[in-house]
């Protein structure tokens, strides 16, 4: 869940940086990471299921950006932590977010567990 959660805040965090269109404001920013993260928690296996339906492959491929845009919409009406402006924002942020996402999501554990290991041998020593 942490992981997930932290994987939510960095896609969040380099669109707005990346992107003028995409704002996160400092005190609503943790309440847009969670109300992100749920949704697209929940979005990505209905969108996905419908996806196995039509049995495509790149239905399957385009669920996770489809649940990401879904959940950046969702989250930017419900929340006062982020505003996306723009439909070209609206696109790259999607992007943005998804790529960032799916690439935090690989390194975040590999990164946790190097650290385990390094510090389990450094007490070993």
């Amino acid at each position: 869940l942490l992981i997930y959660l932290a994987a939510a805040a960095l896609g969040l965090w380099i669109a707005a940086l990346a992107l003028s269109g995409v704002s996160l404001t400092a005190s609503g920013f943790v309440v847009a990471i969670i109300i992100f993260a749920v949704l697209q928690a929940l979005f990505l296996p209905f969108i996905g299921a419908m996806a196995d339906k039509r049995d495509s492959i790149f239905l399957g491929g385009a669920a996770g950006l489809i649940a990401t845009f879904a959940a950046l919409l969702v989250t930017d009406l419900v929340s006062d932590g982020l505003d996306i402006k723009g439909i070209g924002t609206w696109i790259v942020a999607t992007l943005i977010v998804w790529i960032v996402g799916l690439i935090a999501m690989v390194l975040i554990p590999f990164i946790l567990v190097r650290a385990g290991v390094e510090h389990a041998r450094k007490n070993r020593s």
